[in-house]
């Protein structure tokens, strides 16, 4: 009986996990969304009048999917939204309107899909598998139907050309940053990955993209050029500046608006804040509605920006210590992380990291390390499929950085170790995994239901 959450997951992932330990391989040869495909056709969840975004990339799509939403419901649209992974509870992958799809809603759309999924599911050989994300979009689409969402704005997994979401018609394809990630799944170099994220585009769509490296941008062009799609690339110069550092927030420019008030405190959102904006922009031509350039779409874009909100990313979670939190795992993502927070630190700053064994955590450690007076080391075994160095090789590669290194086996642990050494004036940096983001968001209880 699915009368939980716990037990709906168990439902969902139930195929997928008999796979667990065997070897993994390329997407193009692992992963079949024709099964997503017919377990859409079969429950009629493709034909609602729903227009879609697909957003892909390799940083910041969570972010650029949750500020087009906020826009566009502005514009007085009913937004859809898929996002992962979530931060504190399962449901807020899905939402309407920023809120978290109602458990009881999850659960009985689950119930009314599951004779089409088991009739798909028992017909698989052992080899094969019905993606948990495939069911995630299944529930997703029913719930938006039942909510009479006509935009969604929908975050691809991973890759793209073979993620479950690309299943959907859509008439956008937004591209965040590309860079090499799941090289055993994706490919090993540039051209591959970004062919993968490519696959969202669909014929005669438009595609719009951040500035890439040229290895990635040649891969985007092709399927392009391909599927007769109109593609407009962001040049560096296009992208919003930043005016200045305010309580909460940034101010920036970018013309028509001219000064934004954006209220995230990363400088790496204001690249997708500007990529969400003219995003948006091409869809409003398509859809109709106020022009972009009249009165009352600046003003809507405006006041849509001003109440964007996005937790866990470079997020001020307290005062006495200054406390920031951001899913800083990569090097790129921490040198952003204290870019974003540098005018805001007071001494002495200690920085909380917790990376898993898969990512350059020594280079995460040197990244923090350079502005950090101690580094404190934990982890986390919410998931058991996401492992952590050693203490002993965390330690070593730590204090290859920095003079002053701990270990915490849990987060409450280092927060209480971090807390002694920070005092009420200090600041305390957590760069940290997502699943550790959001033991975050459940020991300051941060509503995470809402955006």
């Amino acid at each position: 009986m699915i009368d939980s959450i716990d037990a709906a997951l168990d439902y969902i992932f139930k195929t997928r996990r008999r796979l667990d330990g065997a070897p993994r391989g390329l997407d193009e040869y692992t992963r079949d969304i024709s099964l997503t495909r017919s377990l859409l056709e079969r429950t009629d969840l493709l034909s609602a009048e729903c227009d879609y975004a697909v957003v892909a990339g390799s940083r910041g799509k969570g972010s650029v999917t949750t500020i087009m939403a906020k826009l566009l419901e502005t514009l007085g649209r009913q937004v859809g939204t898929i996002t992962s992974p979530h931060l504190a509870h399962w449901n807020e992958r899905i939402r309407v309107s920023g809120r978290m799809i109602p458990t009881e809603d999850f659960l009985r759309i689950l119930r009314d899909l599951q004779p089409t999924i088991d009739s798909i599911t028992e017909a698989l050989p052992d080899s094969q598998y019905l993606s948990p994300q495939g069911i995630f979009l299944a529930i997703a689409l029913r719930h938006f139907s039942e909510r009479n969402v006509n935009i969604a704005v929908l975050e691809v997994g991973r890759g793209g050309r073979f993620d479950d979401i690309a299943v959907v018609p859509n008439k956008l394809a937004v591209i965040a940053p590309i860079m090499l990630e799941h090289t055993a799944l994706l490919g090993a170099n540039l051209e591959r990955i970004a062919w993968h994220k490519a696959g969202i585009m669909k014929e005669r769509c438009s595609v719009i993209t951040l500035p890439q490296d040229q290895k990635a941008m040649n891969a985007l062009r092709s399927e392009a050029v391909k599927q007769g799609a109109e593609f407009t690339c962001l040049s560096e110069d296009e992208l919003a500046k930043l005016v200045a550092d305010l309580p909460g927030g940034q101010l920036i420019n970018l013309p028509p608006y001219g000064e934004l008030f954006l209220p995230l405190l990363g400088r790496y959102q204001i690249a997708n804040a500007t990529l969400a904006i003219r995003a948006v922009e091409l869809l409003q031509q398509d859809l109709g509605g106020d022009a972009p350039d009249s009165p009352a779409f600046n003003s809507a874009i405006a006041r849509g920006l001003g109440g964007v909100k996005w937790l866990g990313r470079a997020q001020q979670l307290d005062e006495r210590p200054a406390i920031f939190v951001d899913g800083a795992i990569t090097v790129a993502s921490a040198e952003s992380f204290v870019a974003s927070v540098q005018e805001r630190l007071r001494a002495p700053v200690i920085s909380i990291v917790g990376v898993p064994r898969d990512r350059d955590y020594g280079g995460v450690f040197r990244v923090m390390a350079s502005v950090s007076d101690s580094l404190i080391i934990t982890e986390t075994d919410i998931n058991p499929n996401t492992r952590f160095p050693t203490s002993e090789e965390a330690l070593a590669a730590a204090r290859a950085w920095s003079a002053d290194v701990s270990y915490a086996p849990d987060l409450p642990g280092a927060l209480l170790m971090a807390r002694r050494k920070a005092g009420d004036s200090g600041t305390i940096l957590l760069a940290v995994s997502l699943m550790l983001v959001g033991e975050c968001m459940l020991i300051w209880d941060v509503d995470t239901s809402t955006l």
